[in-house]
């Protein structure tokens, strides 16, 4: 069992999830499930969570994955890698400033705040499977390696 593979693909499974879970509590505060709204974003954020667990976890004890694509496209999977992780860095701060705010029943900035954070969550899922895909499907590396060497060479 390499944990190279199998940590990477748990984490982003739960990102997926979180993603998914979002999106049905979206469809049930639309419907004015409220209740049913609440406990599918407290699943979606216990997704998040535990992908930011495995994934800072793993980055930290075992190191990054390396790109190991055709040099010629390492500059555009930087840039989009770069993108994703601002996205994530923002979605992650909204995220939580919008839980906060449904928490204490700030339900306008909630709704107003949700929909944007929703938005940036799930371009932040889609990017962070793709970079999945790019790092263990399309060009697989052979090991992993600490964080500013795998971003850097």
């Amino acid at each position: 069992m390499d944990l190279n593979i199998i940590l990477p693909t748990i984490s982003t499974f739960f990102i997926a999830l979180s993603a998914i879970l979002v999106a049905i509590g979206w469809r049930l505060a639309i419907q004015r499930k409220l209740e049913q709204h609440q406990k599918m974003m407290i699943a979606g954020a216990i997704a998040a969570i535990l992908f930011f667990i495995i994934y800072a976890t793993r980055t930290l004890v075992i190191g990054s994955t390396p790109y190991n694509g055709p040099d010629g496209l390492k500059p555009y999977y930087l840039a989009f890698l770069l993108f994703h992780i601002v996205m994530a860095t923002v979605a992650a701060v909204f995220g939580i400033t919008t839980i906060v705010l449904g928490f204490r029943k700030k339900f306008a900035k909630h709704r107003k705040l949700g929909r944007v954070t929703s938005v940036i969550w799930f371009c932040t899922a889609i990017t962070g499977v793709a970079v999945y895909s790019i790092l263990y499907v399309l060009y697989p590396a052979a090991d992993a390696k600490p964080l500013f060497e795998a971003i850097f060479g």
